[in-house]
């Protein structure tokens, strides 16, 4: 990202031009609001570049309103130093969707952006604000974006909200990040964010249901979740809600039965080291017959990927015997394992 040297050039009179524009809009949509009410979507961007550039005659900024249109952020560059990004509604209401958080078609070289809004919905009126100051939460359609709230009060934008500057986050490697932290921390139990994570990882964009899955695809899922949801070997009533939550917004399939996964099939006997084990439950048979597998998604894991999900602090020296503690401690809650050290049993599996 490029940063200007000079902080903001000819700050006073591109304000001045700004509230000229708005002036002048709102003087147009009096005049001639049937005219000024077919400028939807992108058709008034031209219409706010013809009326600036007009305005600018015989100030710094005569000459320089480029149109720049497209896909391009922002919709309007003065100077190529300021930015007028052109929004509009058909609705009697000041908010709308606006742009990617991650500005990846930003124009180089633009540092200060404001929001022209034109609210075509009867009263017709335009307003304008600085970019950052009218930004209220992030919503999601196809990628995260801001929601714009031209009437946002003062101290309660997004970047208040994440205690981060606009222009600081914007300029992070990965803006995302502390967006997520900031909803993650507003989640109530049993809540996850389908729509927006920090890792690298991709995301399904194809919906599968499970039974779609191959045997071995099966297993991989619920190999990977014996390791992230040590929950499920507990008695607990929503025992299996995280995971379900994590089926559909991580790997995107959908298991009518989560239940099922781990529960069908009852009881059965397993030898480990020269000992038979009675009656076990059916999902430590499971993990049992695939510790293996477990070990080694344990051992890909990072650490601070297995604390996010087990919400208790691990590292890469304990991770693997925490996870055993886990398992452990959800176990003691069933009846059917009071008669298992589950501990031992893992311990002289892995170890």
């Amino acid at each position: 990202m490029v940063v200007s040297v000079n902080s903001e050039p000819h700050k006073s009179e591109f304000n001045t031009l700004l509230n000229s524009t708005i002036t002048e809009l709102n003087a147009h949509a009096k005049k001639s609001p049937k005219k000024i009410e077919e400028l939807r979507g992108n058709k008034l961007e031209p219409y706010v570049r013809d009326v600036m550039t007009d305005l600018a005659v015989g100030s710094q900024f005569e000459n320089s309103i480029e149109l720049i249109g497209g896909q391009k952020f922002p919709d309007i560059v003065a100077k190529k130093f300021y930015g007028i990004e052109v929004k509009t509604t058909t609705q009697n209401h000041w908010k709308t969707t606006g742009n990617s958080v991650l500005e990846s078609t930003r124009v180089d070289d633009v540092e200060r952006i404001f929001m022209l809004f034109g609210k075509l919905g009867k009263p017709i009126e335009f307003k304008c604000r600085a970019y950052e100051e009218c930004l209220s939460e992030v919503v999601v359609t196809h990628s995260p974006r801001y929601l714009i709230d031209m009437n946002l009060e003062k101290g309660k934008t997004i970047f208040d909200k994440i205690n981060t500057p606009y222009d600081t986050l914007r300029q992070k490697d990965n803006p995302i990040k502390p967006i997520t932290d900031y909803y993650k921390s507003k989640l109530k139990p049993g809540q996850d964010l389908w729509w927006i994570q920090d890792t690298e990882k991709a995301s399904n964009l194809v919906i599968n249901i499970w039974n779609n899955l191959s045997l071995k695809e099966k297993q991989e899922i619920k190999n990977r979740a014996m390791v992230y949801f040590p929950e499920v070997f507990s008695n607990r009533g929503d025992k299996f809600s995280r995971l379900a939550i994590w089926l559909v917004t991580r790997e995107a399939v959908v298991c009518p039965n989560v239940r099922d996964l781990f529960t069908a099939g009852g009881k059965d006997d397993y030898f480990i080291k020269n000992k038979t084990y009675k009656n076990i439950p059916r999902v430590y048979i499971k993990l049992f017959e695939n510790i293996d597998s477990v070990l080694e998604i344990l051992i890909n894991t990072s650490a601070i990927e297995l604390t996010e999900y087990w919400n208790e602090k691990t590292t890469e020296k304990k991770k693997i015997m925490d996870w055993i503690d886990l398992v452990s401690m959800n176990s003691n809650s069933v009846q059917g394992a009071k008669h298992l050290d589950i501990k031992q049993m893992l311990t002289e599996l892995i170890l």
